[in-house]
């Protein structure tokens, strides 16, 4: 559930070899007579080797390996590596502790986090703070997930079509039996509950009390179960661009879709306000026909687009530029001259997805997802028709129907420990709406709302948020009552 900014934080950890000169050591603790009574011991004691990450990066980059058991219940069985970097407080004097940060996914690897978002963070921040980055299990260098997926295996979005979905239910079962034919049991422990205990025995073995974070999307569930899991080790979180914790899995692409809707119809609005510019109706019910048009256009012919040759089912799939109203003004009406014969300059964005995502997705909800094929024929075809961009991608069939469940359910996050959740209200990826449903599960949390902000990722990234975020870091103190402001740059 990444997108726009969230997306481009993670992309820099997997493009390019900055790791290739990554080999750090770690000095496991031997077992002894107290391991015995704490059967973790051996790995929340362990000694941690910080080196330079890379030659290329910033000498302040440092990486370590952290040792964790793969099954919790089984410490002393089969271990995994988890990769984590750091930069530390640029002011000792001024060191408050760590801060953790995740870039949401599931899937986001976060090993250069503390180089990239700590480039934004302000210096206020960075002053009182060690920035701790990592990769979660399963992902990135963190002994990785890999299912050997075909280009076509790793697309998600697949409409629901009555002649295509005994193929998409192929899809899925094959998705499903590639990912557990190359990983065995592994795959029931990658669960965020999981990577959870991960981050404590991380905190643990940087020798901290507690921990503070700063999570975004996904991230912000995984930051919730923490919170859940451990409250008293929690300090200062942050949980920007947030998920709604009840609807986890499933939930979070139908909502997706739910939101979209109202999405779209601001846009017909602002679009039909500027129909000198764009040309496209001037009215929002004539701008929601040239659109519609331009999609059954596509489906009977391929439009040429900066994305490749679109069907209008591909048109469908980009739902999240709706959120964007300029930005999808000037898609569709450049889709509108690329069907009268102009065509753009293909840019195309390589999936590099492996199976990571459903992994830890299917891992921790697979229990509340129908085995019965004709469940999703019956929610696609329901949901197209009271979502007519997104429904029925998100209700369709995915590989979760047919995924051995993880070692335990899904985490209920209902708790009052204190956080800060910062919001923008036009979010494609988690929905208003979501937010508001974490904020009421976390009943000492503040929420800020973004009035007019546009976008996946809030803080620390220009926004009217900002100020507020960065007090909440440095002192430990919430505002007094939930907060709205207003976009800085709202769409013209």
């Amino acid at each position: 559930m990444r997108k726009t900014r969230i997306t481009s934080l993670a992309a820099v950890g997997i493009a390019g070899a900055f790791l290739s000169a990554l080999s750090p050591t770690t000095t496991f603790a031997a077992p002894d007579v107290s391991a015995a009574k704490d059967p973790l011991r051996p790995y929340t004691h362990q000694q941690l080797h910080w080196k330079r990450c890379d030659p290329a990066t910033p000498a302040t980059y440092q990486c370590t390996t952290l040792k964790v058991p793969l099954d919790y219940g089984d410490p002393a069985g089969q271990k995994l590596d988890i990769a984590v970097s750091r930069v530390k407080a640029s002011s000792p004097q001024d060191r408050h502790g760590v801060l953790l940060l995740n870039p949401g996914g599931p899937g986001g690897e976060g090993l250069k986090l503390p180089v990239d978002v700590g480039a934004e963070l302000p210096g206020k921040v960075k002053r009182q703070y060690d920035l701790i980055g990592f990769d979660p299990r399963g992902v990135g260098r963190s002994s990785p997930v890999s299912c050997g997926l075909t280009a076509d295996e790793k697309s998600m979005d697949r409409p629901y079509k009555p002649e295509t979905f005994a193929k998409d239910v192929q899809w899925a079962r094959t998705v499903a039996d590639k990912c557990r034919a190359k990983n065995g049991d592994k795959l029931r422990h990658l669960t965020t509950r999981n990577t959870v205990r991960d981050m404590d025995v991380l905190r643990a073995a940087l020798g901290e009390r507690k921990i503070s974070y700063l999570g975004y999307s996904y991230g912000t569930y995984l930051g919730a179960v923490y919170m859940q899991m451990f409250p008293r080790r929690t300090d200062r979180f942050v949980l920007d661009s947030a998920v709604d914790p009840a609807r986890f899995g499933r939930g979070i692409l139908q909502d997706m879709a739910e939101g979209t809707e109202p999405a779209f119809t601001r846009w017909t609005r602002w679009t039909a306000q500027r129909h000198t510019t764009y040309h496209l109706g001037n009215t929002p019910d004539k701008v929601r026909k040239t659109f519609w048009d331009l999609v059954a256009r596509a489906d009977r012919k391929p439009v040429d687009s900066t994305e490749g040759p679109l069907t209008g089912d591909g048109i469908r799939a980009q739902r999240h530029k709706f959120f964007n109203a300029r930005d999808a003004a000037d898609w569709v009406a450049e889709l509108k001259q690329a069907a009268g014969g102009t065509k753009p300059t293909p840019s195309f964005e390589e999936d590099t997805s492996d199976g990571s995502i459903w992994a830890v997705i299917c891992a921790d909800t697979a229990r509340a997802w129908p085995g019965d094929p004709e469940q999703y024929r019956r929610d696609a075809i329901r949901d197209k028709a009271r979502y007519p961009l997104y429904g029925d991608f998100a209700s369709t069939i995915k590989p979760c129907a047919f995924w051995k469940p993880g070692t335990e359910p899904a985490t209920k996050v209902n708790n009052k420990v204190k956080a800060l959740i910062v919001q923008n209200e036009w979010d494609s990826q988690t929905p208003l709406p979501a937010a508001q449903a974490m904020h009421r599960s976390l009943h000492g949390s503040r929420m800020i709302t973004v009035v007019g902000g546009e976008g996946h990722g809030v803080y620390p990234f220009n926004s009217c948020a900002d100020k507020t975020a960065t007090a909440y870091l440095a002192t430990g103190r919430l505002p007094s009552a939930d907060l709205t402001c207003r976009a800085q740059q709202m769409a013209q």
